[in-house]
Formats: C-alpha cells, structure tokens, sequence
C-alpha cells in the first residue's frame, strides 16, 4: 500500500532513506506520544501515523484515538480517571465505541487451548481494522505470582511455559491480519501496589526461569511487532530505562528486532531510556520532549542512540501501513459466538457430586442469587475495561432453559446497607432456598477496590457472599456456587455446596455459557491455570508480599505458584491443572519417540486418550518433567507440554506432545546459559500437577559439566572437582614453587578440606605472594578451555 500522502508516480523512500532525510526535530517527535494513542506521522515523507488501543480482552477505542494532535485526548487528568475508575464510575463511561468484550486472559489461559487464542487473536485484528488501530496494547503475559494481584484476571498463570504458548497463539493471531500485537509487561511487574515506584528484586534465575521465559517464548515463537516496558524498577532500575532488559536480553540475546515501547507515563527519565533501547515514549509528554531534546543537543544522547529509536518507529509504521484499508466493520454476531465458546471452553467445575448437569425438564423451582446474575460481572477495572457490543445476562439464560419457575433474589443487599436489611435479605434467600429444587448462587469479589492499580486486600469473595453460600446450602435440597472471580478465593463452605463452577471474568457471553454448562448443553473442560491455596499464608509469595521500603523481595525465587507448593508438599485447595468434566477419561499406551535426549533436541510424548463417559467433552493431557538429578531447586516437577482433545462418547486418539530439550533446561547463574540436567528424566503425564499415574523416562545428555567454574571466591574442593581448574592451579602452584605437575597436583590435594578459597588457601599454605593480575589470568583461561571443551549452543 502506498504510504500516506504519498503521490503515486513517485518511488517509495527505502527506510534507510527515510531516516536520512528526517530532521532532527522531526526524529524527536517521532520518538515520542502525538497525544494519548498514536505515533506521529510524517507526511513529506510519507510515514503515516499509528493508532494504538488497550485491549486485553476487547478493544477499548474512543473516536479522540482516532483525531490527531494534542488535542487526541492527551490530558492527564483523563488519563488518571481512565485507570483509576471503579465501580459504577466505569461501568457508566461512555467514552469507548461498543466492542466485543471477549473473557479475559485468565479464562482464555484455563482453556489451555493455543488455537482457540489464535482464533481470539484473528478476532481482535478484524475489530482493530474496523476502527484503525495498527497495533493492540496486549496480550499481557505477567506471572500470576500472587492471586492477590490487581490484574490478574489480564494474565493467563502462574507458570510460563503455560503463558508464553497461549500469548504467541493471540498474538499469531494478530499479526497474521496485519494488526501488531504489543506485548506487556515488561518485566516483573507482578503487582499493583506502588507500581511505579517498588522495586522487584528477584535472583537471576527466578527472573530469567520464570519472569522471563514467557517473553522469550513469544518473541522467538510469534516475533511480536511491539513489546510494552513495564513501570516497576526491577532490581534497583526502572524498568523503562534498563539498558540490560531491553537491550542485552531482549535483542542481542533473544534476537528481537521490533519496537519498545513505554507503558503510558512510565518513563521518568527519557535520555536515558533511548540510550537503553526504550523506542517510543507514550502518551505525548511536553516535559519528557523537552528533555530529550536538551540530551540530544548536549550529547548525552548521540545521534545513533535517536535514529535507533527512530528507525524503529519507522518501521512499526511500515508494518502498520503495509496491512491498513478502510475499515470494514466486523461480525459482531460471530464475535460474540466467539466470547460465549471461550467462556464455555475456559470454565472450570472445581465441585460436582453429581448434581451437575441439571436437567432442564424435570429441574423446577430454581432460586437464583446474588446480584451478578442479573448483571454479571464479565471483567476488571482499569485500562482494559471496555464497552460490551452485547451481554448475555446469566439470569435470562437461565430461565430460557429451566422447565419451571425461576425466582431471583439479591441475597446480599447493595450498596450501604444496615445490619437490619443484610438480616432480612439473608433470612429471605434462605426462607427461598428451602422452598427450592436448586439453589445457584453467582457470587464475586469485591468491585470496588482492585483491579488495575490496586491488589485485593484478601482471598475472600465480596461482603456478605460466604456467608450467604453457606445458609443457603444449609437450607436448598442442592446448592450450585458460580465464581466470577478474578483469581484464587477461599471457600469455607466447599464441603457444604453440590458443585462449584468458576468462569472467571468471562466476557460478554459469560451468561449463555454458564447456563449451557449448568444444564449439560456442553461439558466443562477448564482447567486451572493457577493454584487455588486454602489459605492466603500457603501462598509462596506470602512472605515477601507485598514489599516494604519500596523494595518488593521475591523471597520464593522460582518456586512460584505450583512449583512452591509442591515443593514444600502444601495440600492445596485445588491444585494446578485441575478441573472437573460431566464425562471421564482413560489415558494410556504413553511412550516417548526417543530413549535419550541431548541440547538442541526434543522428542515427542504419545498419549492414547478415550473418552469413557457418556457425553462428549475434552480433556487437557499435562506433561510433567522430573529429573533424578536436579542441578537447582525448581520443585519436584514442572510443566513441559500439553495438549487438549476434545472426544465423543467411546472415541479415542492418540495425542502427540512435543517437548524440547530447552524447555527442560534451567539457566545457570554460573555459567550465564541454560543447562539440562543430565541422567534420567521421568515424563509424569496425567490431568494436573497433582495427579499423573503415568511415567516415563529417557536419559538426557549434555556437554556441559556439572562441575562449578573457577571463581575468585571458589573452594578448594570445589576447585578440584574441576579437572579444567585442578590443572590451571597446579600449574600456578608448580610455577611458583618450582617442581613438576604431578608433585604440584599432590601438593594442591593437601588443601582440599581448607574451607578458604583455593588461591588464598594456596598461598598461604605454601606462603606465597599471588599477584591478583596472575589470579585473574588463571580464572579467565579457565573460562575460555570451558568455552572450548563445552560451547554454548
């Protein structure tokens, strides 16, 4: 296409053409926010301008994205009011065009279903052409490390390999459109409280094993246009301007070659930031402009840094404008089919004891309670909140499918209220309760306090909710609970209710798909994504949450979620992986292809899988891996692969599950690489974290040793352990006492049980003087024969 304002008898610049020819000014401004959502555009050379929208789980977009200028809703105070809005303030917006309010990444993630988000990922495209937008601000793919987390609900779980596959498939998904997916956010930013200001410090492996795994997976596997950095300091710098995160790991590491671009206000420094490879600085900032005008001028910022960042920007509107037509408008009624077949797809059935499925012919007297019947809650508050084409209200699908009456009642009163009316609304649910053939309750938790820049306080659902579900159950033949929750909650009345169904913050067409699931229309296949503890205290993350000092200690390390209770063999509510089917499965016949695996390979995990029940459903088969021989502490098992089928009554396949010898291999801080765990590996394969009755095992081989390397501070022992580094010693010491290699090996024997370091040991057992140049020369010769004998892959 030809870019704008672009006449068309006239060659289109080359890129390299284009940055040669911009101003100084001109790079300047294309560097950085023209008002609150777009790029600046060039048109005497024909760069257009690009228009970016939240969107999570829908498009947020507002006709100001669409105006150019300052004028483009760039006002601060709006900006604030956007993120910070809660309950009826944001409900009743009306700034945002109608779009399809798709479920949120936390049930999108317990879908466990990479297509279904490929699907996801071509939908939002289609909605962001309709309206303009080249590049849509997500997925978000942070760790679930807390369920506390004011935005969890907008991430997938609390395990990468988990997220990264499911983020690559939205953003395949995207990008096969022509519309950029802006990945976020980066790096760490795993809570709300004092966002811009904490510190998360995290030891090196946890970062690179668990925070930045995911976005490694996505950049490498789906090559993202745009990668959003995150407002946090991580490790004592901010995120924004942190020249080893986005420039060291995430390009000359990982490769990426896409743009950076600043989460909005985010940057407090913006010379600094270019220089660390932060690219575009939004929303349009007069003070953050005039600041990096004066570096440039003063040099602190050279005029590579700028054209960098520039070139960047040129191609992210390249890109943009390569795929741009006129906007055709979309299929909302496909679209909202879409949102019901994720909802129905990622809800998860925690309980059942049989009474799930009801049956809609003999199911009579049905009292339905709580307040989110009638108006659901289908998503977060924040930046993400956006307005619904539609909403299927559960209430209404409820009784479209009942064979009789159907009664609703808030149960807990809204609003302020006094003690006198919560008595008389409980006294009245539960009078109706009694009366009823089933009692469902739709319960949630609180809607005015969490959310984008604010974490829960608790585990509990909203006021008056626990309460009621456990005087209800006392009460109803049979009680079915169902949880638009954004994360864990505790249950203290599980043992009391019949069934529990959880569909997270599930989008517009939440309701059609938990009446469909409650009357066995379609079978639940969810499964979660995250551990559901019993208590708050048996969270990993709980002792180091949620900071002090402005400095946020991820005291757990790399034992997050799943990997922390096992770990420490904590029973969990509900464990990772989980989720009940209204059919059963049978898995068997499970074998690798391959007896060994060594770096650069993988193999593939064959599952038969029969559905034994009566109905159709689908079962998520997990691929576990468990080495004899750990080198780190990462729990007892951790997740490498999956797959979902979906089976008729009495059908059977065979599943294939590829898993990659990178996938198993943990990072080394030592060596600064990834490193497997040679000797046998057992495959545990099964239906969650918790229950896998199959294994198998291969043996995993690799050049890398397990010896530690020579460091300055390196033991005796440990420093004989390595036949690189004994030889290296026992030719310094042979130097400097003047006899034969043999002799000086035997010598350096002696000092084995010395607990002091092998060049202090040394000289003092043998009252030496080391020259620290000479120590030094032996460490580096060391590293560099390790580099030859086992080169990173």
């Amino acid at each position: 296409m030809q870019p704008e304002n672009q006449p068309a008898d006239q060659p289109v610049p080359t890129p390299d053409e284009r940055l040669a020819a911009l101003t100084e000014d001109e790079k300047i401004q294309l560097v950085s926010g023209n008002g609150m959502w777009r790029t600046h555009s060039v048109p005497r050379l024909g760069v257009a301008s690009v228009v970016m929208a939240d969107g999570p789980n829908g498009l947020r977009f507002s006709r100001e994205q669409a105006a150019d200028g300052p004028e483009a809703g760039a006002d601060f105070a709006d900006f604030i009011s956007l993120v910070t809005r809660r309950g009826e303030a944001a409900a009743a917006e009306r700034g945002p065009e109608p779009a399809t309010c798709f479920p949120t990444a936390s049930t999108v993630g317990t879908s466990w279903d990479p297509e279904l988000a490929r699907a996801l990922g071509d939908a939002f495209a289609a909605e962001c052409r309709s309206f303009g937008v080249g590049v849509l601000l997500g997925p978000g793919m942070n760790i679930r490390r807390t369920p506390l987390a004011g935005r969890t609900s907008e991430y997938y779980s609390e395990d990468p390999l988990l997220t990264g596959v499911m983020a690559a498939g939205v953003t395949r998904g995207l990008q096969e459109r022509g519309v950029g997916a802006c990945i976020k956010h980066f790096a760490a930013n795993n809570s709300e409280i004092e966002r811009t200001s904490m510190d998360s410090i995290i030891d090196e492996r946890a970062l690179r094993d668990i925070y930045l795994r995911a976005f490694e997976r996505v950049v490498r596997d789906a090559e993202p246009w745009a990668v959003m950095s995150s407002y946090n300091r991580l490790n004592g710098t901010q995120a924004a301007q942190h020249p080893w995160l986005l420039t060291q790991v995430l390009r000359d590491e990982w490769g990426y070659d896409g743009l950076v671009v600043s989460d909005w206000h985010g940057i407090t420094d913006r010379p600094a930031s270019v220089l660390a490879g932060n690219d575009l600085d939004m929303p349009e900032s007069p003070q953050r402009i005039a600041r990096l005008r004066a570096g440039v001028h003063s040099g602190a910022v050279p005029g590579s840094a700028l054209d960098r960042a520039a070139s960047r920007v040129l191609q992210l509107a390249d890109r943009a404008s390569t795929h741009a037509s006129e906007p055709v408008p979309f299929d909302t009624g496909a679209h909202h089919d879409l949102a019901r077949r994720i909802a129905r797809a990622g809800t998860v059935l925690l309980a059942n004891n049989g009474t799930l499925p009801l049956d809609a012919d003999s199911t009579t007297d049905v009292l339905v309670l709580g307040a989110g019947a009638a108006e659901p809650v289908i998503q977060g508050f924040g930046s993400a909140r956006m307005r619904p084409t539609r909403v299927d209200v559960p209430l209404t699908e409820i009784e479209q499918r009942a064979g009789g009456a159907v009664r609703h009642l808030a149960g807990v009163p809204a609003g302020a209220h006094t003690e006198d009316e919560r008595r008389a609304a409980l006294r009245e649910a539960t009078e109706a309760a009694a009366r009823s053939g089933v009692a469902i309750v739709f319960a949630h938790t609180p809607q005015n306090s969490d959310g984008e820049n604010a974490d829960r306080a608790d585990l509990s659902l909203d006021a008056g909710y626990d309460e009621l579900i456990a005087a209800v159950a006392a009460a109803a033949p049979r009680t079915v609970v169902v949880l638009t929750v954004p994360d864990a909650v505790t249950m203290p009345w599980l043992s009391d209710v019949d069934a529990v169904l959880v569909p997270f913050y599930a989008g517009q067409g939440m309701g059609s798909a938990v009446a469909s699931l409650l009357f066995g229309e379609d079978s639940p296949a969810g499964k979660l994504t995250t551990t559901f503890p019993q208590r708050l205290a048996d969270v990993p993350a709980f002792l180091g949450y949620p900071g002090e000092g402005g400095r946020h200690v991820y005291v757990e390390g790399a034992l997050v979620g799943y990997r922390g209770y096992d770990e420490r063999d904590t029973a969990p509510l509900f464990p990772f992986g989980f989720g009940l089917s209204y059919t059963t499965f049978a898995l068997s016949e499970v074998t690798v292809d391959r007896d060994t695996l060594s770096d650069g390979e993988s193999l593939t995990v064959s599952v038969r899988v029969r559905n034994t029940g009566a109905r159709a459903g689908a079962e998520v088969v997990q691929v576990y891996a468990r080495p004899e021989r750990p080198r780190v502490r990462s729990g007892p098992r951790e997740l490498v692969g999956f797959a979902r089928v979906e089976l008729a009554p009495d059908e059977e396949r065979t599943v294939t599950i590829p898993v990659t010898a990178d996938d198993l291999a943990h990072w080394d801080v030592t060596r600064a690489r990834r490193v497997l765990d040679d000797g046998p590996l057992h495959l545990l394969v099964g239906t969650s974290s918790r229950d896998l009755p199959h294994d198998v095992t291969v043996t995993v081989r690799t050049d890398v040793p397990r010896w530690k390397p020579l460091r300055r501070h390196t033991a005796p022992a440990a420093a004989l352990g390595n036949p690189v580094a004994r030889r290296a010693v026992a030719g310094l010491l042979a130097r400097h006492l003047d006899v034969d290699a043999d002799t000086a090996d035997g010598l350096l024997q002696e000092c084995r049980r010395s607990f002091v370091n092998v060049f202090d040991t040394v000289a003092n057992r043998f009252r030496l003087v080391l020259d620290e140049t000479e120590i030094a020369q032996v460490i580096d010769q060391v590293a560099a024969d390790e580099e030859v004998l086992h080169p990173v892959v």
